[in-house]
């Protein structure tokens, strides 16, 4: 199975302002952003599971002229907040890096 890691040329998350954090995954061609953009990754549910938020809360954008995925997620504090770990939201992408695509095999026909 690939982890994210491998085929994203950038996996970042930063500051949204006080209430919100974004991720930004990109990719550095069509077949992998398709690949990806068809995965589990794409999915709300999945950020759900890591964050310990509703997937309700959370959007997955994608843009496909750019080759990126967003995520755009509540914090768990607000930023600067007395509870805060990380304002600048830096932190945050690093439980995505080892990811696996699951499904990734959707554009050939098949499901994994």
């Amino acid at each position: 199975m690939t982890e994210l890691w491998e085929v994203a040329k950038l996996i970042r998350s930063k500051n949204a302002g006080p209430w919100e954090l974004t991720i930004d995954i990109m990719f550095g061609n069509q077949q992998d952003y398709d690949r990806v953009a068809a995965s589990n990754i794409a999915n709300p549910d999945t950020y759900a599971g890591i964050y310990h938020l509703p997937s309700s809360d959370i959007r997955v954008f994608k843009h496909e002229m750019a080759l990126a995925l967003k995520v755009s997620l509540p914090r768990p504090t607000p930023a600067g907040g007395l509870q805060e770990t990380d304002v600048f939201g830096g932190q945050f992408g690093s439980p995505l890096v080892h990811l696996e695509i699951e499904g990734e095999n959707v554009l050939q026909g098949q499901s994994s």
